[in-house]
């Protein structure tokens, strides 16, 4: 396989805490768009006394579901894989009304320092409020009732992107590390292509058999899929490297031949994405730039 088998087949259910395994209920929040697919998915983890892995955006219906769904039950812990508002700031809310900690690695911020003039295009989407009551390191396991989650660090989409493994059950919650539906979207500064690359390689160290993204149905085959999707960042890199050699100066020529099969309200994402892998490129001197890399840069090859 040189591409991932994307799957579109998922049935959201919004409003309807679903059963997906022993112990896990998922329920999708109504905020269906062409990057977050059909909505952002939150899971309940355990039985009796459970832990909440990424509450949500802040929408009354979602969280009207989501408290149904635990009328009668203890909320130990919330878990945040990242501090996007389609997966965070719901957790303020919940741990108010439940008392629960929440865990994340952290608060939100950029993968590296903002060159100067530079305006992070992610900002009205990161939940900049968020602060955990738990900075979870890696390797961290929060432990409930009949059920342990082991942090793992997967930097790369954001700077405090973590999944969580299901010790004991081979299951992992991907977040928007790694999703069945398209891939991740790494866009400077708020990500770092260099850093998701590192991060695909540390999950192909695991022997998980299935993963729980935070979108779209589930990864069958995790190492199969992961290194798919390891090969396919590294054809698009040898794409930006074409088109260079072709005589493409601009992110915006690149877009149009590299995403000419795309959504064109994706473009705007995938000029991002295509930013991250020459600032990769830029770092590894393969490729140069007059300054930083930026969106509106003038790129050649080394």
């Amino acid at each position: 396989m040189t591409s991932p088998e994307f799957k579109s087949d998922f049935e959201p259910a919004h409003g309807e805490a679903v059963t997906v395994g022993p112990g896990i209920e998922r329920i999708t929040a109504p905020n269906s768009g062409p990057l977050t697919f059909h909505g952002t998915n939150t899971y309940i983890v355990g039985k009796d006394s459970v832990a909440v892995i990424d509450p949500g955006p802040e929408i009354d219906s979602h969280y009207a579901a989501l408290t149904t769904a635990l009328e009668g039950r203890d909320v130990s812990h919330i878990l945040v894989s990242h501090t996007h508002k389609d997966h965070s700031p719901l957790a303020r809310k919940l741990a108010s009304d439940t008392g629960a900690l929440i865990v994340a690695e952290g608060s939100h911020r950029p993968a590296r320092p903002l060159f100067v003039g530079e305006v992070n295009p992610l900002e009205e989407s990161s939940d900049s409020d968020f602060e955990p009551d738990i900075d979870a390191s890696d390797g961290a396991v929060i432990e409930g009732d009949g059920w342990a989650l082991k942090v793992v660090h997967t930097p790369g989409h954001t700077a405090n992107h973590s999944v969580f493994a299901l010790e004991g059950k081979d299951i992992l919650f991907s977040a928007d590390h790694v999703m069945a539906w398209a891939t991740s979207i790494v866009a400077p500064p708020d990500g770092s292509m260099s850093d998701y690359m590192n991060s695909l390689d540390k999950m192909l160290e695991r022997d998980d058999r299935l993963y729980f993204p935070g979108h779209g149905g589930t990864v069958d085959e995790p190492d199969k899929f992961v290194r798919a999707l390891r090969t396919h960042r590294k054809m698009r890199e040898h794409a930006v490297l074409d088109r260079l050699e072709k005589g493409d100066r601009s992110i915006a020529d690149m877009v149009k031949v590299i995403y000419r099969d795309t959504d064109p309200r994706l473009h705007g994402a995938a000029g991002l994405s295509l930013l991250a892998h020459l600032e990769d490129l830029v770092g590894r001197g393969e490729v140069e730039t007059d300054g930083m890399p930026s969106i509106n840069g003038v790129y050649h090859l080394k």
